[in-house]
């Protein structure tokens, strides 16, 4: 009997990495996840990191700079209600039982522009178990000047509405000072507890003042964890908000949201809870993210695209 004709096997892309330059800073964006591998900023003729890295060609540590979407964050159970619809998603983080970070951080994307100063990539987010909801995503990072401005797309491609939510794994460093020296400032008023065995909401948010969690003014981070997602965040006259990491010359790394962004989450990598950064031990992921964790459950802060509608929303990192 003949044998069926074996067809050869389409290999995904490898990995790419981008670098840019502009207004005195560099930047490494990655394909995979389309990720910030790096940001760092030239002073005096000294480099001055921002970010935290990782080795090209590497995964990166604890998602470090990848996009969470079309949801950031967790799901509890992968299960979630919408349009009248049970969805049933994949559970990718089997310890907790949840649907983990969205469908596109380990993604090649696409390559649509790349100029000395500025990046952009697209994915076309297709099918998944229990994601009927097709989805053309953008990203371009640039530099400026002012330090990296990042804007993000979503375009609903599908013919129904479809829930979304986006954050960014992002870590910020303050030069080599280590983490335990710095201090960090938030713009937030409220916090929403988590159960610390699933990190899923449990209860109404709470407001932080006068509490542990209360970073309204600068705080120095020795012997602080945090793993908790911070909202009703306070915009500057310009509309964005700012959080600061500083060492204790006052130099360091701001991260900036426009409205769209209503949360961040922090987190602390730490060795003593068996997830330290690779090369630094601990360090401090400041998320921007459009909503909580759940959001599809709780529908706190959930966006909904119309069919053919585009979303869009700015962040960014600068140097203090």
């Amino acid at each position: 009997m003949a044998q069926p004709e074996k067809r050869p096997q389409r290999e995904s892309p490898a990995p790419r990495t981008f670098q840019i330059k502009g207004g005195g800073y560099r930047a490494d964006i990655v394909s995979t996840g389309a990720g910030l591998r790096l940001l760092e900023k030239s002073v005096d003729g000294k480099v001055v990191p921002l970010t935290e890295t990782w080795q090209a060609g590497t995964k990166p540590p604890l998602s470090a700079g990848l996009i969470l979407c079309p949801w950031p964050n967790r799901i509890r159970d992968g299960f979630f209600y919408f349009d009248g619809i049970e969805h049933q998603l994949e559970i990718t983080e089997p310890a907790r039982n949840n649907a983990s970070h969205g469908l596109v951080r380990r993604s090649e994307w696409r390559l649509e522009e790349h100029e000395e100063s500025r990046v952009k990539q697209s994915f076309d987010l297709g099918l998944h178990k229990g994601w009927p909801y097709p989805m053309r995503l953008g990203v371009t990072h640039e530099l400026t000047a002012e330090g990296l401005v990042v804007i993000h797309t979503a375009t609903n491609t599908g013919t129904v509405p479809a829930p979304f939510g986006l954050g960014i794994h992002t870590f910020l460093r303050a030069g080599d000072t280590p983490l335990d020296e710095c201090t960090l400032q938030l713009s937030a008023g409220v916090r929403q507890p988590l159960d610390p065995e699933r990190m899923l909401p449990v209860g109404p948010c709470v407001p932080v003042a006068g509490t542990e969690y209360d970073f309204s003014t600068p705080r120095l981070l020795e012997g602080v964890w945090l793993d908790t997602p911070f909202s009703s965040l306070l915009t500057d006259a310009d509309g964005r908000t700012r959080h600061e990491l500083r060492a204790p010359d006052g130099t360091g790394a701001m991260l900036w949201a426009d409205r769209d962004f209503g949360w961040v989450q922090v987190f602390t990598a730490d060795p003593a809870k068996d997830q330290a950064y690779p090369g630094r031990g601990r360090a401090l992921a400041v998320e921007p993210m459009t909503c909580p964790p759940d959001a599809f459950n709780t529908g706190i802060d959930q966006i909904v695209l119309e069919p053919r509608q585009t979303w869009s929303a700015a962040w960014g990192i600068a140097a203090l």
